[in-house]
């Protein structure tokens, strides 16, 4: 994007803020301390949608009002991404268990998505010390308005962290994969973790608050607002093979791109 663009994006951006984090001031303030008391599935969607839903339409309604001419997807949006035009893209609440479960680690977030690629992203903790990372593809990425960058380290000193995709049963290849791959990082670095919401982590990488960060399985819409953080910071985001990522991927891997190197052949010859 040329620097006009930048400008009007970075404009844009203490507005998106200021929508993400008043969404979860409010959730935060419902959240329970104590773990969800349904033992059984059905009961735990039905709570996770008594707060998802209006904190959700909120969120949806504000962002649309920032900048009407961006679509938002329908309500049964599969979690693909749109490859024409703008859209916003958002999660009122990104680590949903660990909501339920009365832990802190989930995240608000919102992507300005433009022709299948984020221009705009921010992702807030509002339990994790109210943090915010915010970036502008051509613009930087921030961390509670302070300019951040990766950390390179040995990789035997790494910490690395991974999730697993919604859905993921239903994948045996990447079920497979994310076996493999499990036991291949940790035989590598220091510990391997996984810290909650995949936006709010694959964002730690592009600070160096983790080292990196993999998954195996499609997931664009929760890795893609902390995708544009990681490389507006600096780091290296690709898929396993060393490919630039796009949302159509079945592999992700973020990390400082030292350790990105050395961490590349650990997620090859898995199958």
């Amino acid at each position: 994007m040329d620097d006009v663009e930048v400008r009007k994006l970075r404009t844009l951006l203490p507005e998106v803020e200021a929508a993400v984090r008043e969404v979860g001031a409010r959730l935060a303030g419902q959240r329970p301390a104590d773990p969800c008391p349904e033992s059984g599935l059905a009961g735990a969607m039905a709570r996770f949608a008594a707060f998802d839903d209006p904190a959700a339409a909120e969120l949806r309604a504000r962002l649309a009002a920032l900048r009407p001419q961006a679509g938002l997807p329908a309500d049964e949006f599969d979690g693909a991404v749109p490859t024409g035009g703008e859209w916003w893209l958002c999660d009122a609440m990104d680590g949903a268990v660990q909501f339920l479960l009365g832990l802190p680690h989930w995240a608000v977030t919102a992507t300005l998505v433009r022709d299948g690629a984020a221009v705009l992203s921010v992702v807030h903790a509002p339990q994790l010390g109210a943090r915010t990372y915010r970036a502008v593809r051509g613009g930087g990425a921030e961390l509670d308005g302070r300019s951040i960058a990766p950390v390179e380290r040995e990789l035997a000193a790494t910490v690395a962290g991974t999730s697993q995709p919604p859905g993921v049963g239903a994948d045996p290849v990447a079920l497979r994969r994310a076996g493999a791959s499990l036991s291949a990082v940790a035989g590598a670095v220091l510990a391997v973790r996984n810290l909650g919401p995949t936006s709010l982590q694959v964002a730690q990488v592009g600070s160096g608050h983790l080292g990196l960060f993999w998954e195996f399985g499609a997931d664009a819409a929760n890795l893609l607002p902390g995708a544009l953080i990681a490389t507006e910071a600096g780091a290296a985001v690709t898929d396993a093979t060393g490919a630039a990522w796009k949302p159509a991927a079945d592999a992700f891997l973020a990390a400082a791109p030292g350790l990105h190197r050395l961490a590349l052949p650990l997620l090859n010859g898995l199958d």
